[in-house]
């Protein structure tokens, strides 16, 4: 399986938690087959908001979801 990761942000209520405000404006960055493609985006994307505290960024491992170790 690829190891997929996904690249998305938007405005969260706390900055040090994950409550996305308006999951109807995230930005979606974009899916990448790793994960050193997937956080150049994230750095890229989190660089541009970097005066904002309110605007979050991560890198989401889909292939972690998708196939959970331990899963047969």
């Amino acid at each position: 399986m690829s190891k997929l990761h996904l690249v998305f942000g938007g405005r969260v209520s706390d900055p040090q938690g994950l409550d996305f405000v308006d999951l109807h404006n995230l930005d979606i960055v974009g899916l990448f087959p790793d994960y050193k493609a997937a956080e150049k985006a994230w750095r890229s994307a989190a660089q541009r908001t970097v005066d904002d505290a309110e605007m979050k960024y991560v890198v989401v491992h889909l292939h972690k979801l998708l196939q959970p170790e331990g899963d047969a």
